[in-house]
Parts: structure tokens; C-alpha cells; sequence
């Protein structure tokens, strides 16, 4: 009897996490392996996500993962990601095979989150995969764009200290 063969070289997005009231969307790329693992977004430990969520917004360190979602969305900070499923082995942006890229509906979110005025790419890949998949949002001034240092533990050119200063921007829209 053949058995069907299940690919983990294929990944798919989270529902997105917000309020009606949302005022920045930080976007990502899609979940890596760890976080695809744990349903969880930005679940790798060494990812600098939720440190640096949590010195922005001054959240304590020891708040679980449910807890850290709500926080955002008290805080009018949603998340989500470009792409809503892709081929990617491993969980390298650089590995995601283009041609399989199926984006997240964006436009539909916007659409209800009126008042989202920042859009924070989580890094270059999410940045060019919005710029591919949504072109004329991207090309739009009505909703500031900005692209900060991937938090990933793969983008290690640059320092917490670093990634954190970048990642200020965003509280200027809270």
C-alpha cells in the first residue's frame, strides 16, 4: 500500500492576530521551522522578536505566549504574514521558491483594519514578497511603509541594541 508522503518543505501562515482598532501591521515573510513547529509566531528562542516587542512596549519578559498576543493587540500592534503558503525547505526566507508563493489576503485585511497607518516589514524577504504580490499597496502613500532589520537569528549582521533602535519607529504609531 502506497502512503502518502508529507512534505515539511512546505510552509503556511497563522491566522492574523488583531484588534479592529490595529494602527501598525508588522509583517513577516512566513513562520520558520520552529515556530511552525510550537503554532506559534517568531517561536525560535534566539528570534528578537518578542524582546523587542517587550522593550517597546514595555511588556514583562515572563509573559506567555497567549498573553504576549493580547498584549500586541492592546497595544494596536497586529501580526501577520505576506505569504499564506509557499515551498520553503528549512526555514531560510532566501529558500522560498517563488513560483509558489500564495499571499495572505492583505487588501481584505487593510480593508477592515482602517486604521492601520504603518505597515513594518519584518525584514527584506517580507518586504519584497509584499512588493511582488501587492504591487499598487506598495506603491501607495496612504499607509506609511517601513522595512527594519530582520529579528530572525539568521540576520546577525546587526546587534539587539541595533534591531531594537531600528524597531523604534513603530511607537511613534501607537
Amino acid at each position: 500500500m502506497n502512503k502518502a508522503v508529507v512534505s515539511t518543505d512546505w510552509a503556511e501562515s497563522f491566522p492574523y492576530v488583531a484588534k479592529h482598532d490595529a494602527k501598525v501591521l508588522v509583517l513577516g515573510s512566513i513562520p520558520g521551522q520552529a515556530s511552525l513547529k510550537q503554532v506559534q509566531y517568531y517561536a525560535h528562542p534566539r528570534n528578537a522578536f518578542w524582546p523587542i516587542m517587550q522593550a517597546i512596549l514595555g511588556l514583562p519578559s515572563e509573559l506567555d505566549y497567549t498573553d504576549r498576543l493580547s498584549a500586541l493587540k492592546e497595544h494596536k500592534v497586529a501580526l501577520w504574514d505576506v505569504a499564506h503558503q509557499c515551498h520553503r525547505p528549512g526555514s531560510l526566507d532566501s529558500r522560498i521558491d517563488q513560483q509558489t508563493v500564495v499571499p495572505n489576503a492583505i487588501e481584505a485585511f487593510l480593508a477592515n483594519h482602517l486604521g492601520v497607518e504603518l505597515i513594518a516589514f519584518n525584514g527584506q524577504a517580507a518586504s519584497k514578497l509584499f512588493k511582488r504580490h501587492f504591487p499598487a499597496l506598495a506603491k501607495s502613500d496612504l499607509i506609511q511603509q517601513v522595512t527594519l532589520p530582520s529579528t530572525s537569528p539568521a540576520h546577525a549582521s546587526l546587534s539587539f541594541a541595533e534591531k531594537l533602535e531600528a524597531w523604534q519607529v513603530i511607537a511613534k504609531y501607537l
